[in-house]
Parts: C-alpha cells; sequence; structure tokens
C-alpha cells in the first residue's frame, strides 16, 4: 500500500514539475525527482508481493528471494531518506512563477519522509521474520533426518 502512495506521489510530482515555465533562475528540479526516488515504490510492491507468495507457498528459494528483496528495500530506504535530507536542506532559488511548484515539491518530499521510517521498519520486521523462518526450516530439516534413519531400521 506504501508503495502504490508513492508511485502515485511520483505521477504527481512528474506532472507538477513538467508543467514548471522556464524563468529567469530557471526551474526547480530536485535530486529526488531526478533520481525517481518515489518510483522506488514498486520496490515495496515487488517485496509485498513476494511475500504474500511465501505466506501461502512456502520454500526455500522463496524465503531467501523475499529476504533479499526486503534487504534491497532497507537499503533504498536508507538511500532515500538521504536524498530527501539532502534536497531540503539545499534550496536554491527559483522563479517567482515556478516558486509555488518548488514549495508544494518540497512539501511533498516532506510527507514522503514520514513514510521512509514506517517503510524501513516494515522491511526490517519482514526480513528479522524471514531470517528466523530460514533458521527454523533448517533446524527443522536437520532433526528430521536422523529420526528418518532410525525409522528405515
Amino acid at each position: 500500500m506504501i508503495g502504490v502512495f508513492h508511485v502515485f506521489m511520483w505521477y504527481f510530482l512528474l506532472v507538477l514539475y513538467m508543467g514548471q515555465i522556464k524563468g529567469v533562475f530557471g526551474t526547480y528540479e530536485p535530486i529526488t525527482y531526478k533520481t525517481g526516488c518515489t518510483l522506488w515504490g514498486t520496490f515495496f510492491i515487488i517485496a509485498g508481493a513476494f511475500i504474500i507468495r511465501v505466506t501461502k507457498h512456502p520454500t526455500r528459494s522463496g524465503i531467501v528471494c523475499t529476504l533479499i528483496i526486503n534487504v534491497f528495500c532497507i537499503m533504498t530506504t536508507i538511500i532515500a531518506v538521504t536524498l530527501t535530507i539532502i534536497e531540503l536542506s539545499h534550496f536554491k532559488s527559483v522563479s517567482y512563477r515556478n516558486y509555488g511548484q518548488a514549495k508544494l515539491g518540497r512539501e511533498v518530499s516532506r510527507i514522503l519522509l514520514f513514510f521512509y521510517p514506517l517503510e524501513f521498519s516494515i522491511a526490517l520486521a519482514y526480513s528479522i521474520c524471514s531470517c528466523c523462518k530460514l533458521f527454523q526450516r533448517h533446524e527443522g530439516d536437520a532433526t528430521s533426518v536422523p529420526e528418518e534413519a532410525e525409522s528405515s531400521f
């Protein structure tokens, strides 16, 4: 759900910044917009799909894939927070025609900054659960082999 919200925010920023008029001081194009930072929400959508798949059909390879994509989501969140803080701390002057759009874009970045800790905590929780499930399944497989050997005698 958060990933879908981020993709919609990216579309909103796309429409907002594409409508800028070239002014005396130029247009406002923040670093998060240039890198497509809010479009990275698709990674969280994919991670959610992997989690649902592993929940319904747990396999070792599925759990490993889910763990990998959740770790990738954690790194993505850390990079997004860093880029957003850099964007909000540096504000270059823009023309008066584009000031309203730049201010609205910065407000969207502030809103997204509140969602990044939520994304981080969700990805971290699922990563921890995936690790526990992976080791639990590994321990369960290790104890079942001797039991199978004893039952065959």
